[in-house]
């Protein structure tokens, strides 16, 4: 094997969160992603919601200070739903138990709703609305470079027009703002 082959992973396995508001961060975790613990203790919970053996960890580090959203670290984590209806689906479920999105972007390419947990760690949930190859082209073009964060949308506006039968195409169709 050349020494310039690069061998890429087949997959993204876990992401690891640190907090000092341990039962507080893993409650929101499992609520928002129906994850299931497979491991926890007083320290260390390990979630998942689909057949990898985790997803995500919860250390518990009471000297961690708060999160600073004006430093270096993390942004955010993405999860891809199948559907609009279920990305929908779970938006209406969050929104009963009081967890709202802070930020809902059609961004061409997905349409996503971002979520805080408590400690301010942003949580992604989305639908792509392309497939890899139309999205490949979409982030090439003009109109992406013009805005490559996308257009607010009110996610209870998608849930009353999609009830009302509505197609997807229309709902995740990408106007520039």
């Amino acid at each position: 094997m050349s020494e310039q082959t690069v061998i890429r992973p087949t997959k993204l396995a876990h992401i690891v969160l640190r907090t000092a508001r341990y039962e507080e961060v893993v409650a929101w975790w499992s609520t928002v992603l129906g994850a299931e613990p497979r491991h926890e203790n007083s320290f260390l919970t390990f979630l998942t919601y689909d057949d990898e053996h985790h997803r995500l960890a919860i250390l518990k580090n009471p000297n961690v200070g708060e999160n600073e959203r004006n430093t270096s670290g993390l942004e955010h984590v993405a999860f891809t739903y199948a559907t609009l209806d279920d990305l929908l689906a779970t938006y209406e479920r969050l929104k009963a138990l009081g967890i709202r999105p802070i930020a809902p972007i059609n961004h061409g390419m997905t349409l996503s709703m971002y979520f805080a947990d408590p400690d301010g760690t942003q949580c992604e949930l989305q639908v792509d609305t392309m497939g890899v190859d139309e999205a490949a082209v979409f982030m090439a073009s003009d109109v992406f470079a013009a805005n490559p964060i996308g257009v607010s949308f009110d996610p209870d506006d998608l849930v009353t027009r999609r009830a009302a039968g509505e197609s997807i195409e229309s709902l995740t169709n990408y106007v520039p703002a």
